[in-house]
């Protein structure tokens, strides 16, 4: 139960099928698993790494991972978590969301390795091209629909309402299972804990229509250690993949910024370090843990963004820490000259950088002695910036760590 042992040690394992065959099989011959993102936005975030991060600690072990973009899901929408109805968007949008998170997956995972190097599909090259009736005949006929209103993505729906359209989004991802089952000796499949039901439906289908046994098991759903989730939906927004969404420096600067309670959490979940070391770090206490943040830091950002880029966020953030403001790689904003004369608000200035999230923030934060420009403390931040007081650039800063460069061009 090795392998099994150290993603259990490092938390990454929520619920699982039969526990001591699946410990058999990851300890075994490789085999092929899969995990699917449906395309729901032009980048992935923080809350699909951790499925991401298990399909690289089996591939490290000989497995071969299938990696599922959802490009024909995400047409349908997954109830799963959710209070309402996902928005509608178009076949195009889909599609270019699709492309661009496969693009970011290629960072993760090796799919150049002629043993087990990594496969990535899009589901909308086979469900696209499904007849309807075939569909029903084929899939539909092993559900129940009894079992399928028993579901708790669809129960918790039910008096808000529900469509169609999603309540079908588990035989379409059931189906998926089926798929790569029958055209990659696909047996197993992994997800995060709000995927169990969709997970058990693919199993139960395989066996139904197949004889066949699959696997699977899910990953918790990271919760920070204020309850926050880790996703698109946390407060401050999300934390993309895609550096042209969330900056280098700003996922270090995440990670720097963690709850002290969550940093050894999170080196299990979001590096490779041994868990010796791991071990090791969590002896720190006081000042000492902002070592272990800057070594959570360094390794997540290398892992999605490079060591080069990691390198010049841990010199930024490090010499903004000491006061002496290397600022090369902080977030900026550029501003005309003419905007300027003609008059703009610190109000203004911290909502457009994104330091605040809306202007009720900035008043808050100002009342609370929070804002800054350069080393002065912004005190009524409706006040406009003098012209003639300004040079070419200015360093806003918003709490203690967040940090924003404006140029005036």
């Amino acid at each position: 139960m090795e392998l099994l042992r150290i993603l259990s040690k490092r938390e990454l394992i929520y619920q699982m099928t039969d526990e001591e065959k699946l410990a058999e099989l990851l300890d075994g011959p490789s085999l092929s698993f899969y995990i699917g993102f449906d395309a729901t936005a032009g980048s992935l975030h923080l809350g699909h790494l951790v499925p991401i991060m298990i399909a690289r600690h089996l591939q490290n072990a000989g497995h071969k991972p299938i990696i599922l973009v959802g490009g024909g899901t995400a047409l349908v929408g997954d109830p799963s978590c959710r209070n309402a109805e996902r928005s509608f968007e178009s076949k195009k949008t889909v599609s270019a969301w699709a492309d661009s998170i496969s693009v970011q997956l290629e960072h993760f995972l090796d799919f150049k390795s002629k043993e087990n190097g990594a496969l990535l599909l899009n589901n909308y090259s086979w469900l696209s091209k499904m007849n309807y009736l075939d569909f029903l005949r084929d899939v539909g006929r092993h559900f129940s629909v009894n079992r399928m209103l028993a579901a708790e993505s669809v129960k918790l729906r039910l008096e808000t309402g529900i469509s169609f359209l999603e309540f079908s989004y588990s035989l379409l991802q059931a189906y998926d299972f089926l798929h790569l089952y029958r055209e990659y000796g696909c047996i197993l499949q992994v997800g995060g804990s709000d995927q169990w039901g969709n997970i058990v439906a693919g199993l139960d289908l395989i066996r139904r229509s197949e004889g066949a046994e699959t696997w699977g098991f899910t990953c918790p759903l990271v919760t920070t250690a204020c309850g926050e989730k880790m996703s698109k939906s946390q407060a401050g927004g999300a934390i993309w993949l895609d550096p042209s969404m969330t900056s280098p420096y700003e996922y270090y600067q995440f990670w720097i910024n963690v709850n002290d309670k969550d940093a050894i959490y999170f080196l299990k979940l979001y590096t490779f370090i041994s868990m010796n070391e791991i071990e090791e770090l969590s002896l720190l206490e006081g000042a000492e843990i902002r070592r272990v943040k800057e070594r959570l830091a360094f390794e997540a950002t290398t892992l999605t963004h490079g060591r080069e880029e990691a390198l010049k966020a841990e010199i930024a953030s490090r010499a903004l820490f000491a006061g002496n403001g290397d600022q090369e790689d902080v977030p900026s904003l550029e501003i005309s000259t003419e905007r300027l004369r003609n008059g703009v608000s610190c109000l203004d200035l911290f909502v457009e950088t994104g330091l605040c999230q809306s202007r009720s923030e900035v008043r808050r934060l100002a009342k609370q002695g929070g804002l800054y420009i350069e080393d002065n403390r912004v005190s009524d931040p409706v006040d406009n910036l003098a012209p003639e007081d300004t040079p070419e650039s200015i360093l806003l800063r918003a709490g203690k760590k967040r940090y924003c460069k404006v140029i005036f061009k």
